[in-house]
C-alpha cells in the first residue's frame, strides 16, 4: 500500500507529527517498534509529563543552549501556548506548576499519550508494529521505507526516533544510522540532563539521602565562575547526584572534565550566616552538655550527620560549651557550602535527553526537511537540539512534529488544488 506519510517512531514527535498531518487530511503510517506507542512518554516527568512550559517564545529560546535559533520558526508557528489549547481542545485539562511547568491536571503521562493516539486513529492513521531497517532512496528522493515486514512506500517520511537516551524505551539510535545512510551529518551523540558522579566516598555514604529544598550552584573551578544556580531536590546516590536540580545543572556543563567543577549545595538557605550563628549560640547555651552529633540533629538528616561531622574535622562527640568559635565558623561555612567535587556524567543510557544528532545545517527550519533528500523530514530528539527541563524538550518534540507535518499537509494540499 502507498501512503502519502510515513512516520517512523511513535514518541512524542511521531504522535503528534501523525495527529497533524492526519488532521490535515494526509494519509499516514505511523511505524513503531514497540508493541504499544508512547512509551518514552508515558515515563517522563516521573510519569506525570511535564508537556511544556507556560511561557512566551524568547524563553524557550533563552532554554535552549543547543541551537536554539534553528528552532525559531517552528516555535513561532507552534508554541507553548499552542501545545496547551491543542491538549486542552482534546479533552485534558492542565495545570502550570513552580518553574511555569505545564502538566495534565491528572498527573498522568497516559493522558497525554492516549489524546494523541486516539487522534491519529480517528483520523484514520495506520499504526504498524514493525522494524525499520532502511529508507528507500530513488534519484535523491524518498519512495519509502525498508522494514523486517517488506518495504512500505510513501513519497514523504519523517524520522522521529528519538536519541540514546532510554534505550529500553526504544530509543536505540536507528534513526541516526539510517539519517547518515542518507547522506546526513550525525553531530556525535552525548548525554544531557544525566546524573552526575563524584569524587570521594561521602556521596556513597549518604546514599538514598534525599534533600528536598536546598539552594545549588555549579562553580567552574579553572574561571572561578558560576555556570548555574538553582532551587529544589536532589538526591545522594551510589555514583554521586541524582534528582531534578542535579538534571537541570547537568545541560550547563558542556566542556566536562573531572574535577572542574564543584556543585555547591547551601543546606540552610533560608538563614544567612549571621542568623545561623545566632542559632547554633542559642543551641549551644541551651544545650551546653550535648554533644556535636546530638546537636546537628535539629539541623541536619540523620543520614548527613556523620559525613558532615567528618568534613568539619570536629569529634563528634565533643559538648558543645568546648566548641570554638573557628570550630562553630567551620559548621556555618559548611551548612552554607557543603561541596561535592565532580567527576563527569553518568552513561548515556541513564540520560533523560541525547545531545547531538542530525545536523541542523542540513535540514530546513521552516519544514523540517532534509536540504540533501526531497521528502526527508526530522522531528524531536533525533535533531541536534536539546534544552533545559522544565517542558521545554518535549516542546521541542511538538514544535518540529508541527513544522514537518505542515510541510506535508501544504505538499499535499498543493497537489490537489
Amino acid at each position: 500500500m502507498h501512503y502519502e506519510l510515513i512516520i517512523v517512531g511513535a514518541g512524542a514527535a511521531g504522535l503528534m507529527a501523525a495527529a497533524q498531518a492526519s488532521s490535515g487530511g494526509v494519509s499516514v503510517a505511523l511505524l513503531e517498534h514497540n508493541e504499544r506507542a508512547g512509551k518514552k512518554l508515558n515515563i517522563t516527568g516521573k510519569g506525570r509529563c511535564n508537556l511544556t512550559n507556560n511561557c512566551d517564545v524568547p524563553t524557550l529560546m533563552a532554554n535552549i543552549p543547543t541551537n536554539g535559533r534553528f528552532l525559531y520558526s517552528a516555535f513561532s508557528r507552534f508554541n507553548s501556548q499552542d501545545t496547551m489549547a491543542f491538549f486542552e481542545a482534546l479533552g485534558v485539562p492542565l495545570k502550570t506548576e513552580r518553574g511555569n511547568r505545564v502538566f495534565p491536571v491528572s498527573d498522568n503521562a497516559a493522558d497525554i499519550t492516549n489524546a494523541l493516539y486516539k487522534l491519529c486513529i480517528k483520523n484514520g492513521v495506520k499504526h504498524i508494529h514493525t522494524n525499520v531497517t532502511g529508507l528507500l532512496i530513488e534519484n535523491g528522493e524518498i519512495i519509502g521505507v525498508n522494514t523486517t515486514s517488506g518495504e512500505l512506500h510513501a513519497s514523504s517520511v519523517i524520522l522521529a526516533t528519538g536519541g540514546l537516551s532510554y534505550p529500553v524505551t526504544g530509543s536505540d539510535g536507528s534513526g541516526h544510522k539510517m539519517a547518515q545512510e542518507a547522506g546526513h551529518t550525525i553531530v556525535p551523540p552525548k548525554a544531557s540532563l544525566v546524573p552526575l558522579t563524584a569524587s570521594g566516598k561521602d556521596c556513597r555514604d549518604m546514599m538514598g539521602l534525599s534533600l528536598k529544598n536546598s539552594a545549588i550552584k555549579l562553580t567552574n573551578k579553572k574561571t572561578g565562575k558560576c555556570v548555574y544556580k538553582d532551587f529544589g531536590e536532589l538526591l545522594f546516590t551510589h555514583f554521586g547526584l541524582s534528582g531534578p536540580v542535579v538534571l537541570s545543572a547537568s545541560s550547563h556543563l558542556r566542556d566536562m572534565e573531572s574535577g572542574l567543577y564543584s556543585f555547591i549545595i547551601d543546606l540552610k538557605p533560608a538563614l544567612t550566616e549571621e542568623q545561623l550563628e545566632a542559632r547554633l549560640l542559642r543551641e549551644f547555651a541551651e544545650n551546653t552538655n550535648k554533644d556535636l552529633r546530638n546537636l546537628l540533629r535539629s539541623l541536619l538528616p540523620a543520614k548527613m550527620i556523620g559525613t558532615f561531622i567528618k568534613r568539619t574535622g570536629i569529634q563528634g562527640e565533643k559538648k558543645a560549651h568546648q566548641i570554638s568559635k573557628e570550630e562553630r565558623r567551620a559548621i556555618i561555612a559548611l551548612l552554607k557550602g557543603f561541596v561535592i567535587e565532580i567527576e563527569g556524567f553518568r552513561p548515556i543510557s541513564e540520560a533523560i535527553i541525547t545531545s547531538g544528532g542530525v545536523s541542523v545545517k542540513e535540514i530546513n527550519p521552516s519544514t523540517m526537511e532534509s536540504k540533501l533528500v526531497k521528502g526527508l523530514y526530522f522531528a524531536g530528539e533525533i535533531i541536534d537540539a536539546d534544552a533545559h527541563t522544565g517542558g521545554f524538550n518535549l516542546q521541542i518534540a511538538f514544535s518540529t512534529a508541527a513544522a514537518a507535518a505542515r510541510g506535508k499537509v501544504q505538499e499535499v494540499r498543493g497537489k490537489n488544488t
